[in-house]
């Protein structure tokens, strides 16, 4: 498809754009209050953690892994002078059905400036290297070692190492746990894990688009105009059909995103998601309200790029989506300590408009 600018200027739409960048362990870790996708969560708040429960897919009942984190403080709002949104995602492959948002969680954390676990100055960078980046007050929390989650089992031999669930415990024994019990075992999350996906940090970066409006498509090189001319006249019908439902929507998506066709996010509270497709978008009811009674509302979406950074493709069944999109209270409610609960949808590719 060729596309070519309607203006030669560009301007910021509002939209901040993510990508993944490598980065040293020391920057990932909860003080300096990252956005990051894969390893272990950099938890927030250091109280009331969300459970297994609570972190449990809905569809196979085994724990979710951390898929990323996006730091989000609300400038003006002094319960949201700190503020994190954490994502959690299934990883049997199977559970991944076609626009099934069940084997996903999101969950919201936010902090005065004064609280409880951080200093209301931020340390010097210098400080953070040295002390490898943990410099939180003390948190007596358990976290599992395999996927950095709440834990309260045990190992039953060294007494040493934490987990969330049975699962955890039996694939970290395989993985590595079997030749280090009873020797200088670490209750820190084994970043090598097997379930836990890369760690890179996300980095943001405004969203700069050409013209007034939005990028003009060649109609003689536009996927959407069929080009053969033996198809019958059911077959133009159909594809005409086709067309005026969904045509607008997937060029606009791929419009857009060929701009930077890495961006993994893109962040703009109170916006409007990008989608990849007409069908299976969410009406007014089907988002829930926030518990305190305010409307939720679109905050980010994660785009289908960050599939190639997880490494998760396969011949087989796998973990895949066109988007997933993030709604939040509008109100960014003031909850204390607590991991709120917040609402994701997600929308899949139909077949014929996978990007090539």
């Amino acid at each position: 498809m060729a596309a070519t600018k309607s203006d030669t200027s560009d301007k910021e739409t509002g939209v901040m754009l993510g990508f993944v960048e490598e980065a040293d362990a020391w920057q990932l870790c909860s003080p300096q209050f990252p956005s990051k996708v894969g390893g272990g969560p950099a938890w927030l708040s250091q109280s009331d953690l969300p459970t297994l429960s609570n972190l449990t897919c809905a569809k196979c009942q085994l724990p979710t892994a951390f898929l990323l984190q996006v730091y989000a403080p609300i400038v003006g709002q002094d319960c949201s002078f700190h503020r994190t949104l954490f994502v959690f995602c299934c990883k049997t492959p199977t559970c991944h059905t076609r626009n099934n948002n069940q084997c996903f969680k999101v969950f919201r954390s936010q902090l005065s400036r004064k609280n409880d676990f951080y200093p209301y100055e931020p340390p010097l960078d210098e400080e953070c290297e040295e002390s490898g980046g943990d410099l939180a007050l003390e948190s007596r929390i358990k976290l599992c070692r395999l996927c950095g989650c709440p834990g309260q089992k045990a190992c039953s031999r060294c007494h040493a190492v934490i987990y969330c669930s049975k699962e955890h415990q039996t694939i970290d024994w395989k993985h590595s746990h079997k030749k280090e019990c009873c020797k200088e075992a670490t209750i820190t999350v084994v970043h090598t894990s097997p379930f836990l996906f890369p760690e890179f940090e996300l980095v943001t970066e405004p969203e700069q688009f050409g013209g007034k409006d939005e990028l003009t498509v060649d109609v003689e090189d536009s996927e959407t105009n069929p080009t053969d001319n033996d198809l019958d006249e059911n077959e133009l019908e159909d594809m005409a059909l086709h067309e005026t439902q969904d045509s607008k929507v997937v060029q606009k998506f791929k419009q857009r995103t060929s701009v930077e066709p890495h961006q993994v996010l893109r962040y703009e509270r109170g916006g409007s998601p990008l989608w990849v497709s007409s069908e299976h978008k969410p009406h007014e009811e089907n988002i829930p309200k926030c518990p305190c009674g305010a409307k939720r509302f679109f905050e980010f979406q994660v785009m289908p790029q960050l599939l190639i950074n997880l490494k998760v493709d396969s011949t087989d069944a796998s973990i895949d989506w066109g988007t997933l999109v993030v709604y939040t209270c509008a109100d960014s409610c003031d909850q204390g300590n607590k991991y709120v609960p917040e609402f994701i949808w997600k929308q899949d590719f139909y077949m014929d408009q996978l990007p090539v």
